[in-house]
């Protein structure tokens, strides 16, 4: 398995698995707009995409996006979107897939890395704890829209 940082190059197979990852979480399918939104996110530099690929198989993502923190004048990424193709689940590409965003955080002289996920995300939880993320307690989280 080959993880590697997206360009423009991978937007076929990533936006396969984007597509599928809107899915997974209740979207209608739409891969012209999936590919659309990918490509803003690449070529304006918005985002760091990693893909996992096995050959030609596109087989998970991992998107972050970059944050800063004022108080420690540092930047911060934000780990916005992991996905792992069905059929690959269970054969250790999220957990890679984390280790590379956690790195490139490392090389980029970032904070660190934030993600959040859902209370029943069980699953997510124990990847993610067993990484070495710690559920933060001490803030509460607020959305406007």
């Amino acid at each position: 398995m080959l993880i590697q940082k997206v360009t423009i190059n991978e937007l076929d197979s990533l936006t396969e698995l984007f597509n599928l990852y809107r899915v997974f979480y209740n979207q209608k399918s739409d891969v012209n707009s999936a590919r659309k939104f990918l490509t803003e996110r690449i070529l304006k530099e918005e985002s760091v995409v990693f893909i996992a690929l096995n050959g030609h198989e596109s087989l998970g993502f991992v998107q972050l996006y970059p944050s800063f923190s004022s108080v420690s004048m540092q930047r911060s990424w934000v780990l916005n979107d992991l996905f792992v193709k069905e059929t690959a689940r269970g054969q250790g590409v999220g957990e890679k897939l984390m280790k590379t965003a956690i790195e490139f955080a490392k090389e980029t002289g970032a904070k660190g890395v934030l993600l959040e996920t859902a209370k029943d995300n069980t699953t997510a939880q124990r990847l993610y704890e067993k990484i070495g993320f710690i559920r933060e307690g001490n803030y509460y989280y607020y959305f406007s829209n």
